[in-house]
């Protein structure tokens, strides 16, 4: 489980595509300077990243670096596959018992890929509008949680499958939003809680 607060940007270092057998790897670089991500060395294999909004399991590490297998599956249905080298990403380390919970509960589990609709200045902050997919639609909530790229937010507005966010500049700053433009594809996650009240909804 995550929080959706990053605590740092990564860069893809290597990507290796998925061959006969094997699915593809990606090497991420840590943030320098970041006391965060310090020890990414010593951090155990089979723990779990969050790496702008989907959540990887580490197999290999580095002094400043580690190493995730991504499976097809990973590759299809999230932005994972569009990244280049260099491509920034937004990294959280996975909760633990007594850990401040300062944004919401995020899994990790990408539900689908939204497009960046425009973003405005406003008042010192930006707001976003955002596509979602139709069926992912029902599930975003005036004022209710949604991860884009990992990052805990709150619902402005929704208008059929678009919605709107606020980003504040210190976000903008220790994230990837800074760099996204109109018709970027983003990773979202809807609230945990909406999809277990709709679950509960259909069955009654």
């Amino acid at each position: 489980m995550f929080t959706g607060i990053v605590t740092g940007i990564g860069r893809l270092r290597e990507k290796t595509p998925p061959n006969s057998g094997r699915d593809a790897r990606f090497v991420i670089g840590v943030p320098e300077r970041n006391a965060a991500w310090a020890e990414i060395g010593s951090v155990a294999l089979g723990a779990s990243i969050n790496c702008s909004g989907c959540c990887l399991t580490v197999v290999e590490t580095g002094a400043d670096w580690f190493a995730v297998d991504v499976s097809g599956e990973t590759l299809s249905k999230t932005t994972l596959g569009d990244w280049e080298y260099g491509a920034a990403i937004n990294l959280e380390r996975a909760l633990r018992m007594g850990d401040e919970l300062g944004g919401h509960v995020v899994s990790g589990h990408v539900d689908g890929v939204g497009d960046v609709v425009a973003n405005v200045p406003e008042h010192g902050s930006t707001r976003w509008r955002f596509r979602a997919p139709a069926p992912l639609a029902r599930f975003i909530a005036p004022k209710g949680s949604i991860a884009i790229n990992g990052v805990s937010l709150t619902v402005n507005e929704v208008e059929g499958a678009e919605f709107g966010v606020n980003i504040i500049p210190h976000t903008e700053l220790v994230t990837n939003f800074g760099m996204l433009r109109p018709d970027d594809r983003v990773n979202l996650e809807i609230d945990m809680l909406a999809r277990y009240v709709a679950r509960l909804a259909e069955a009654s």
